[in-house]
C-alpha cells in the first residue's frame, strides 16, 4: 500500500524508540516483591504491549487482597523512574526523529505507559524539543488497543488520521492505530506478529523514505 500525503509521525515509545522492556519487567518484579509476592517465574516479555490496567488484572490475584492498584502502580513507576539511567535508545531512533524534524515533519509520542514513565523515556532519549506533545495512559480513558490514544493524537496534531504514520512494535498498538485510521508502520526488529499493517520495517531509518 502506498503512503501518499503523510504529514506527521505518531511514535510508540516502549520497544519502538527505547529498549525499556527490561526495566519495565524489573520494576514490576520489584514492586510485587515489595508487596510480598514473587513473580520471578514470569517471562520477561510477558506483558509487552499490554497497558498497565490489564497487567494489574492479570497479576492482582497473586497479590495480597488488601493491595490496591494505585499502590502497586506507584511502586512500579517509582522503581522505573529511579532507574531510568539504564534506558537505552534503540538503533536509529534519535537519528530518525532528528532527520524528520529537519524535514519539518510533525511528531508526537503515543504510549500505553504512565505519565511519569513517558516523561522518563523522553528525557532519556533527549527528544522533548523535537516532538509536539506526548500522550500517556493517564491522558486517555482507554489505552491501546482501543483507538482513543491515536484519535486524540490526530486531533491534537490537527490532521486527518490517514495523513499520520503510527510506528508500533506491538500487536495491541498496531490495532489501536489501525482502528483510528492511521497509516500503520510495524517495526519488526524481532519478527513482527502483527495482524495487518500498511508497511513493515526492521530499521527505523526506513521510515524516512515515506517523507522524501
Amino acid at each position: 500500500m502506498s503512503a501518499p500525503r503523510l504529514r506527521a509521525v505518531a511514535w510508540d515509545i516502549d520497544g519502538t524508540l527505547i529498549d525499556s522492556e527490561p526495566l519495565h519487567h524489573r520494576a514490576l518484579l520489584a514492586a510485587c516483591r515489595a508487596l510480598g509476592s514473587d513473580l520471578s517465574d514470569l517471562p520477561d516479555q510477558a506483558f509487552r504491549g499490554i497497558h498497565m490496567g490489564d497487567v494489574w488484572k492479570l497479576v492482582s490475584p497473586r497479590l495480597a487482597a488488601e493491595v490496591t492498584e494505585a499502590e502497586w502502580a506507584a511502586l512500579i513507576d517509582t522503581h522505573y523512574t529511579e532507574n531510568r539511567a539504564s534506558l537505552i535508545a534503540l538503533p536509529g531512533a534519535v537519528a530518525t526523529i532528528r532527520a524528520l524534524e529537519k524535514l519539518g515533519v510533525a511528531q508526537a509520542c503515543v504510549s500505553n505507559s504512565s505519565r511519569s514513565v513517558v516523561d522518563a523515556n523522553i528525557a532519556a532519549l533527549g527528544i522533548a524539543d523535537a516532538i509536539a506533545f506526548s500522550l500517556s495512559l493517564n491522558d486517555v480513558t482507554a489505552g491501546k488497543p482501543d483507538p482513543e490514544p491515536y484519535r486524540r493524537a490526530c486531533a491534537r496534531l490537527g490532521l486527518p488520521p490517514e495523513s499520520v504514520a503510527a510506528v508500533e512494535d506491538s500487536r495491541s498498538g498496531a490495532l489501536s492505530a489501525r482502528a483510528a485510521g492511521l497509516f500503520v508502520v510495524g517495526y519488526t526488529p524481532t519478527g513482527g506478529g502483527f495482524e495487518a499493517v500498511d508497511l513493515e520495517i526492521d530499521r527505523l531509518e526506513d521510515l524516512l523514505a515515506l517523507f522524501s
